[in-house]
This record gives structure tokens, C-alpha cells and sequence, in this order.
């Protein structure tokens, strides 16, 4: 997610008005609302996110955050159109956990965990989330998300830095604490949540990102013949 700006408080100010459902949020002085409220006040396009009763406002995202988030996107939504594994997100669409609600850049939920999608909001945790770090995100993303993901009980984070190039993957071990899980020899992230899929991790950093076809093919090959196959046969070509 991208930089995080909060309202600062002017100091001997008179005491703010009750906030009511539909009341546009104040510039200026910070409100503070019950996560309820801020799903009442934050309509479809708000890209916003509730911590401990604050509302975090996000800046724009970068060209290459959103070239590498709808590559991610496109290519895990092939793959689970493949194997049906269950359903993916992008932002803005909550995650409501123990203290707050978040927004993250895509997150996986398995089909068995469905009853958690309440239409506007997550409730619960995400089987994966992936969050795109930017340098005023990065200590956001990689302390305090980090820490509530743990506690929650998310299964697997990742973390995308197109600007370092880096990508940190992370799986819960018995214990309920992130360890980080590296690619294999060729390059391969190898994902827990999503059965099978594979990440060719040098695919971000390429100036063009590969056709999600393509990726498909290298990673998921025989799979996603078979797929393509079938729904020839069933459009009758």
C-alpha cells in the first residue's frame, strides 16, 4: 500500500461533533469511529483503512505498483480459474481482523473459507495476502502489517518491492510465526495457500512483464492445456 497520511490535531481546539453515519470525514482533526461506522462512511471508491478506530488515508500508487498488482491479479485469477481453488481480490476490499481493517493490495480466500465474505467486507482472515511495498509503505507493511497478519493468523504474506527488487514470502509455522520461505533453485516460489501454484520471482522485475498466458504455460502447463482444451470442446471449436 502506498504512503499512509493522518490528520494532525491543532492544538486548543473545541471538541469535535459526534461523527454520524454518511458524514463526510474532516480534514484537519483526526476523527475516530468504530469499524461499523467507517464501513457506513466509506462507500465502494474509498480507498481507506481502519486501525484501532483511525482512518489511514492512502496516497496514489506508482506506475510499477499497478503494472506488477494487475499482473499478480490476472495471473493467480487464471490459475484458480484453472483449479477453482477458491476466490481473489484486489483493493479496495477490507479484511476485517482483531484491530483493524485493512485494504491489501490482493489477498486469497479458499472456498471453504467463504462464509467469511460479507458482500462489502472480509470477516476474518485472508488465506494469502500480498502487499506492494513502496518506500513510504515499507515500514507500514513490514512492522505493523506484519504483525497484525501474524496475529491473525494469515497463512502466508507476501511482500513485493519493485524498488529494491526484492520479494519476501512467508508462511505460518505450528508455532502461529511467520518464517520466510525463499524460491527453489530455478526461481520458484513455491505458494502453501494456493495448492501448486508456483511464482517465477524474476518475472517482476522484468521491464515488461510476461503475457499471463505465457506464465501460465511455464508454470501450470499440462493444467492449463487441458483447461483451454475443454473449454474449446465445450464452444464447440
Amino acid at each position: 500500500m502506498a504512503k499512509q497520511r493522518h490528520a494532525d490535531r491543532a492544538p486548543d481546539m473545541a471538541p469535535e461533533p459526534a461523527w454520524e453515519p454518511h458524514m463526510p470525514l474532516a480534514r484537519g482533526p483526526g476523527r475516530r469511529m468504530t469499524y461499523e461506522e467507517f464501513l457506513d462512511w466509506a462507500d465502494e471508491d474509498t480507498v481507506a483503512e481502519w486501525v484501532d478506530g483511525e482512518i489511514i488515508m492512502p496516497s496514489p500508487a506508482s506506475e510499477r505498483h499497478q503494472e506488477i498488482n494487475s499482473f499478480l491479479l490476472a495471473l493467480l485469477r487464471g490459475f484458480n480459474e484453472v483449479h477453482r481453488l477458491g476466490t481473489i481480490l484486489p483493493a479496495p476490499f477490507q479484511m476485517k481482523i482483531t484491530r483493524s481493517g485493512r485494504e491489501p493490495d490482493l489477498l486469497y480466500l479458499a472456498a471453504e473459507h467463504h462464509d467469511r465474505l460479507k458482500g462489502t467486507y472480509l470477516d476474518g482472515p485472508a488465506d494469502l495476502v500480498i502487499e506492494i511495498v513502496s518506500p513510504e509503505s515499507a515500514e507500514r507493511d513490514r512492522v505493523a502489517k506484519f504483525a497484525e497478519y501474524q496475529a491473525a493468523a494469515i497463512p502466508e504474506y507476501w511482500l513485493i518491492d519493485p524498488m529494491h527488487e526484492t520479494a519476501d514470502f512467508y508462511q505460518l509455522d505450528d508455532q502461529g510465526r511467520y518464517q520466510a520461505v525463499f524460491p527453489d533453485a530455478r526461481g520458484l516460489y513455491h505458494a502453501r495457500a494456493l495448492s501448486s501454484f508456483a511464482l517465477r520471482v524474476d518475472w517482476l522485475w522484468r521491464p515488461s512483464l510476461p503475457a499471463v498466458t505465457d506464465a501460465l504455460l511455464d508454470v501450470d502447463g499440462d493444467a492449463y492445456v487441458a483447461y483451454l482444451r475443454e473449454r474449446m470442446h465445450s464452444a464447440g471449436r
